[in-house]
This record gives structure tokens, sequence and C-alpha cells, in this order.
């Protein structure tokens, strides 16, 4: 089978939706709303690349909000309108010549893996395919003067959905023919591959694959979302490392200036080893040396934001989401409280959460012990996260 790829669809404003930032950055139960889109093409085995199309405006939001996700290609800028971005996308794809691409709006956040599977196989099948609802409600085409001009057969109409499947070259194609004409009012995809002559074929789309418009859209989507994930588990973690000679030590992702280093697994950063097996904790999945050893030599100094990355990505792989991250430092030295709000954004970030759900504190242990004799530190944490219910 060919690479099968998808472009995903972020360059609008979202503007109807209100908020400080654009829609699609907006959060849904501590999590923006594209990072769930994109996890669950990332997470997908049968899709190969993701290539996001964002604003240029918006490219810290995306660094941030797509934070330790794999198979994304670098974002390229989108346009004036929609299609204008997609453009952009299939050209930044174009020397991976994928088979098949899967062109999706970053505004859709609860697609499934099988609507996705459903899109592969019909776009393989057909060359071009695009999910589809019944309308349940009588259509009514009302004229100027407020009177009912004509009832449609609703038999035959279809509430459209992305993501949209095609033949690479196809679409390509049809792109470059409606540039070349001087179009680019197509408000979706298929209505450009009919526009170029090619038959599109409708799939069964998913009720719960809505799009995110307004801000009543963002209230039933938080409603959803929580009713969906009501398995709420809770996982503990502890870490120690030693001092020894240094200049600094890590912290929650922060280099803090100190007279001693630290000595332990990668860049020993108790901080956040402590979340990840807090967070593996609730997962039931083992704890971080299960899954980085400290004697595999390829973890010797390296940037503990991957083993934290790693493990709140375990979370959105079973279809969760991280509820609150706690941590405390227990030490005499450094000073925790002058670097904690970098702290808190730095795990913010690395797990892809607003920082409001991130508490860091700090206390000493009263000169008692091997913290009180300022040998090393400890980090205790609390991980919160919240699944899809799996039965008894």
């Amino acid at each position: 089978m060919g690479m099968v790829a998808a472009v995903i669809v972020a360059g609008g404003r979202g503007e109807r939706a209100g908020g400080a930032v654009p829609k699609q950055y907006r959060a849904l139960a501590g999590t923006p709303a594209i990072r769930t889109t994109l996890s669950a093409f990332c997470d997908n085995q049968q899709v190969d690349i993701v290539q996001p199309v964002i604003h240029p405006a918006d490219e810290g939001l995306f660094r941030a909000a797509s934070a330790g996700l794999g198979k994304l290609r670098e974002p390229v800028p989108g346009g004036a309108t929609r299609q204008i971005s997609v453009r952009s996308g299939l050209r930044a794809l174009q020397p991976h010549a994928p088979e098949l691409v899967l062109i999706h709006d970053a505004a859709r956040p609860f697609l499934t893996a099988g609507l996705i599977g459903h899109a592969v196989e019909a776009g393989r099948r057909h060359g071009a395919a695009i999910p589809g609802l019944a309308i349940a409600d009588t259509v009514k085409v009302v004229g100027q003067d407020a009177t009912v001009a004509e009832t449609l057969d609703r038999g035959r109409l279809r509430t459209v959905q992305t993501p949209q499947a095609f033949g690479f070259a196809l679409i390509v194609d049809a792109h470059r023919r409606a540039e070349a004409a001087g179009r680019d009012d197509f408000t979706d995809d298929a209505a450009l591959a009919e526009w170029a002559g090619h038959r599109v074929s409708v799939f069964e789309g998913e009720a719960g694959n809505v799009k995110l418009t307004t801000n009543e859209d963002f209230a039933r989507a938080e409603l959803m979302r929580a009713a969906a994930l009501i398995d709420v588990r809770t996982g503990n973690g502890f870490d120690v490392h030693a001092f020894t000679d240094g200049d600094h030590v890590m912290l929650g992702g922060v280099r803090i200036p100190h007279r001693r280093g630290v000595t332990g697994h990668s860049d020993a950063d108790v901080a956040l080893h402590a979340l990840v097996d807090a967070i593996l904790g609730a997962l039931a999945e083992g704890d971080i040396g299960q899954h980085f050893p400290p004697s595999d030599p390829q973890w010797r100094g390296a940037s503990s934001d991957r083993f934290l990355a790693f493990a709140c990505d375990r979370v959105r792989v079973r279809g969760g989401i991280i509820g609150h991250l706690d941590v405390t430092v227990v030490c005499e030295a450094p000073r925790v409280s002058p670097y904690r709000d970098a702290m808190r954004a730095r795990i913010a970030a690395i797990a892809g959460i607003a920082a409001d759900r991130v508490a860091v504190k700090a206390t000493t242990s009263e000169k008692l012990g091997f913290t009180g004799r300022s040998e090393g530190l400890v980090a205790m944490a609390t991980a919160t996260v919240r699944l899809p219910w799996s039965g008894a």
C-alpha cells in the first residue's frame, strides 16, 4: 500500500467562536482542540505523515499545542481562503508523493479511528470519497417573500464532514486547474473535485464528528467530552536525586542556577520524573525505568521533557485527557518560588494542557534528613487523568 498523508487545515481565525485565541486552540477539558485533532491522525497506524496548515500569527500557539506529537511535518502558512490553505498543504506534501491524502478541519476534534479507517478505505476504492450524514429534518427552499418555494427530497440529501479522502494526484491536479481558472471559492475539496469532473463517493460519517464554530458548540463539546470520560484515575510519583558537582539543576523542565549539580537518570529532573511516574501509575503502565531504563546509554543526559511527553501521549492514545498535574519539590536549596510560574508553563507546554491545570509547590524538610543536609532533593507528584470507560 502507498503512503497515506493527512492535511490538517487550521489557518482560520474562528471569529464566530469568540475567545482570546482562534477556536482551534481553545481548550476542551484542558486540551487544545487542535491537539486532539492532530493526535487522532498522529496516533493512527494507517496515517504515515501529517501536514498542518496554520495562520502565520499562530506559530507559537501551534508549537505549544502540538509539542511531543510524532508524524508531524513543519507547519506551512495558509491563505485567505480554505481552498488556498489546502493547496499550501498539498504542495508541502509533494516531495513525499503520497498515494492518498485525507483533508480534515482542525476544528473537528471528535473523529474516531474508525472514521479515519473508513476514509482511507473509501479513498483507495473510489479515488474521491467524503463522509456524510443523512438529514432527519424536512428541508424546504424559501423564497424572498418568506414562503416555501420547494420541499426537497431529504432522502437524497447529506450533510458533509471531513476527513475527505482523495488520490493525491487527483486532488493536486484539481487544485492546479482551479488556480489556473482563478477559482478559490470552493468551500470543500469535494466541490472542487466535482467541478474538475471527478465522481465523489459518500460513506457514512459520524454524528459525533461535529465542527466547532460557535461558543454554543464549545459548550456542547465540553459536555460530550466529559460524559465520555467517566473513568477518573489518580496516580502518584516519587523521585530523588543526589547533589554533585555542577552549576545548575533541572526542575520542571527549567534550568535553575545553583552551586551544585544533580546526578541521576537523564538530566536528573526530579519534578518531571515524578510526574512521569504519576501519569504512568494512573494508567497502570509501569514506571519511568521500565520505559526508559537508566542502564540504556541513549538516555544518559537526555532531556526529561521527552519522558513526560511520552507519558502524556500514552493518555491520549487511550482516548483520555489529563485533568490535573501536581508536583511538590522538597529541598533546602535552590529556591523554587522564583521559577514556579516558568515551571508550570513548561510542564503545561510539554503536556499540551492549560497552565491552570498544573500546580508546582516547594517546601523544605526543616533541616532533617538527607534533604535537610543538602545532600539531594525530592519530588512527589500526583496526576489525575480521565479515560473512556472500558468495563468493570
